[in-house]
């Protein structure tokens, strides 16, 4: 019982804490998601605190589903405050960095994973398509403000976008690389039904039918006759329903459902695009995304410590975590940008931003459920060690860099106000 109530007694201290740290670190160089890992970190060196926190591996499905809930809720609240239409030319940077920079970033990861540390093609595969997406959540500190505020300068939505997008297009590697576990190395793989099915099939009924399911919940809410239509209720737990609802039917019909919650949700967007009721559903979808990202943020930092995510590490995982963050992605961004229109600044921050977090958490722990992958535990470790990195490194520089971005090209303090989104709560 006293376990207990300390458990509740901490729940609600946390809850607290998510509505009350963003105005305190307003005018800071720090973020939510570093305050989160420190106060895990700091409990688990609580000898009590540290004696029942489990390695991640210990519990591979909690841990899937934990993150994959956080995930999910984040990709609606990034489809609802997109307000560009989607399109070659308009989306023209986005798919630069999804059919460009990511690819590449996979590619080298992995060989990376290979070379330094010594690992098999269907682990190095593993972690090098884990770390290559941008975390839609964690990224939510250089994302696009709320729904039709008028914010939606090129980096801030190359970023949103992309996030949105390549946790569910980097599927088929995961796939790929379990597909390699299971079957013993490449001799064994069946290349066809790969392409066909965890490539083709799967980002099409994603996509399509994500679609689908928001226009048809889209004239639900916004188009039945006036006394019957969602949007009267004014309740923004709907969007939690929409979420749930497309990722349920895409993972039934065998599709990505990363890819189709945020296809539903652009799609819910545009079917009345200047709707108010929007911001309702986008506030309150934040609001639960930053609820458990804290909650798993702070068991992050307590498994760093008093879980011994870190014991397998090595120097050569610690160049590795370096090298991806610091290399690896800013230079495949950069590349896969060359030949567009837009200034170097905004280039710089694109390529710089790819942040990493729970997403890679989750292809983890998913994978490591579906088979067995040698050395798991510098898996973890390496994996680990890079999110933490990457939260703290892009935490402490993006309110500086996007302020220094705005102003040189004429937008005065405008990251200030949306640079950090869950610094700057709406009035």
């Amino acid at each position: 019982m006293e376990t207990y109530v300390l458990v509740v007694a901490g729940f609600g201290v946390l809850v607290l804490l998510t509505a009350w740290l963003p105005m305190v670190l307003r005018a800071l160089p720090l973020s939510l998601p570093i305050c989160c890992v420190g106060i895990g970190a700091a409990l688990s060196a609580i000898p009590a605190v540290a004696a029942i926190t489990p390695h991640p591996s210990l519990h591979l499905k909690l841990i899937e589903h934990a993150t994959e809930a956080v995930v999910v809720i984040s990709l609606m609240g990034a489809g609802l405050k997109i307000d560009r239409l989607i399109g070659w030319k308009r989306w023209a940077v986005t798919w630069r960095l999804l059919g460009i920079a990511m690819p590449l970033t996979i590619l080298a990861l992995t060989a990376l994973a290979s070379t330094l540390l010594g690992l098999g093609l269907a682990a190095a595969l593993l972690l090098g398509s884990s770390l290559a997406p941008t975390d839609p959540v964690l990224a939510s500190d250089v994302q696009v403000g709320h729904p039709a505020e008028d914010h939606e300068d090129e980096p801030r939505f190359a970023l949103t976008s992309e996030a949105g997008l390549n946790d569910g297009l980097a599927f088929p590697f995961v796939n790929l690389a379990i597909a390699l576990a299971a079957s013993g190395g490449l001799a064994g793989l069946s290349w066809s039904h790969w392409f066909a099915v965890d490539v083709l099939w799967k980002i099409a009924v994603g996509a399509v039918l994500g679609a689908i399911i928001g226009r048809a919940l889209g004239w639900l809410t916004f188009h039945l006759p006036n006394l019957s239509k969602l949007s009267r209720t004014g309740d923004g737990f709907v969007a939690l329903g929409v979420t749930c609802l497309a990722y349920g039917i895409v993972e039934a019909a065998d599709g990505y459902g990363f890819i189709g919650v945020f296809a539903a949700a652009l799609a819910l967007r545009s079917s009345s695009r200047g709707h108010g009721y929007h911001r309702k559903m986008h506030d309150y979808a934040e609001e639960l995304e930053r609820l458990l990202m804290m909650v798993l943020l702070v068991g992050f930092g307590a498994v760093l410590i008093g879980g011994g995510l870190l014991e397998a590490l090595t120097w050569q995982a610690a160049l590795f975590a370096l090298i991806a963050l610091l290399v690896v992605r800013p230079l495949s961004g950069w590349i896969g940008m060359l030949g567009s229109d837009r200034a170097l600044e905004e280039r710089a921050v694109v390529s710089f931003f790819g942040i990493r977090g729970l997403g890679t958490v989750y292809y983890l722990a998913f994978a490591c459920g579906q088979a067995t992958f040698e050395r798991a535990d510098l898996l973890w470790a390496t994996a680990g060690l890079t999110v933490l990195i990457s939260i703290l490194m892009h935490g402490v520089t993006v309110t500086p860099t996007l302020r220094l971005v705005d102003r040189r090209m004429g937008r005065g303090t405008e990251s200030s106000q949306l640079g950090l989104v869950f610094t700057a709560p709406p009035p």
